[in-house]
């Protein structure tokens, strides 16, 4: 075949997809589960695009389309019943944020496909990121990749930077990955790392104090179930406190948190309705690769520089993706 031919070719397949995207089984009503970490409120951002994923691939919600929404207000150790619950929903798959949901659904089924939305080490679940084995398959959010540079953010942001301390609950299974790339990446800048480890409300107030008793000069702050369920307490005992932070999402800072650094969530759930959409047209979870995020944002909000006494600097003005006056 000639080049000319084959791109042309190539062409019309491509115009051609959306069309066939867009073919549903006549009748059929899909029912999805989504297991997340706090409800659909704080996740609206993310919903949404997961929603309008599944529009642009032909699914409307009460026509072709169910989605049955669970989430574990902060409480990981929930999951399982969650899980339970929708299994006798009769879902035909389900949508998971974060380890502990996903590890719940390994735990609960191997027949029901299921999509990890965002997931910091897939490997804790799955068998490799080429070829996951199993019912599950779908996104790293690369979270033990992203200390170093997290790290080198919040040493710009704040002057005489000696001492770092890590919001983390060592009880989630991708936790000492996340620790000890914090470890690492502070040690390549000269940088003293504390480890913070919170696992209820308490601990959380708990380890402010510590933090101030151990003069550490700024936070790195986890995303997990707990961390984004206790969003708005964390950011105020860091205003409370005078105490820099740099989180893992933007959506605490769109609350009032200073800085983050992190994947794009919403971009991850998009692409997630199409995972959603080739497993309901037959492709298997095990044949799936597990794909890596490709967008990525640095988020940093003025006002509260100012109330920690901060000047932001030029280069980390230039940096962000977006500043919030």
């Amino acid at each position: 075949m000639r080049r000319r031919d084959f791109i042309t070719l190539l062409g019309c397949a491509a115009a051609a997809w959306p069309l066939a995207a867009r073919a549903q089984p006549a009748g059929k009503v899909w029912r999805i589960g989504m297991l997340d970490t706090t409800g659909e409120a704080a996740k609206s951002a993310d919903i949404r695009a997961f929603r309008r994923g599944l529009v642009e691939l032909g699914y409307t919600e009460e026509k072709n389309l169910i989605i049955d929404y669970r989430s574990a207000d902060g409480r990981p150790e929930r999951f399982p019943a969650l899980v339970a619950e929708l299994l006798s929903r009769k879902v035909d798959l389900i949508v998971t944020r974060g380890t502990p949901a996903a590890v719940a659904a390994k735990e609960a089924t191997s027949t029901i496909p299921v999509v990890m939305a965002a997931i910091a080490d897939p490997l804790l679940v799955v068998r490799s990121l080429a070829r996951p084995g199993g019912n599950l398959t779908g996104f790293s959010s690369l979270l033990i990749d992203l200390p170093s540079k997290q790290v080198e953010l919040v040493k710009e942001m704040v002057p005489g930077l000696t001492r770092v301390g890590l919001l983390l609950d060592m009880s989630n299974a991708a936790a000492r990955a996340t620790w000890k790339e914090f470890q690492e990446a502070t040690a390549v800048v000269g940088i003293e790392a504390q480890l913070l480890d919170v696992r209820t409300p308490s601990d959380i107030v708990s380890a402010f104090d510590d933090a101030r008793k151990q003069r550490i000069n700024a936070l790195m702050v986890t995303i997990d179930t707990l961390t984004q369920t206790n969003q708005q307490l964390i950011i105020e005992l860091t205003t409370k406190h005078q105490l820099p932070a740099i989180f893992m999402s933007r959506e605490f800072v769109d609350a009032g948190g200073l800085m983050s650094y992190g994947v794009h969530y919403p971009d991850l759930y998009r692409r997630a309705a199409t995972l959603v959409h080739k497993i309901f047209n037959g492709a298997k979870p095990t044949d799936l690769p597990v794909e890596q995020p490709t967008r990525f944002e640095f988020v940093i909000n003025l006002r509260t520089a100012k109330a920690l006494d901060l000047n932001v600097p030029d280069k980390l003005l230039a940096l962000a993706d977006e500043v919030i006056e």
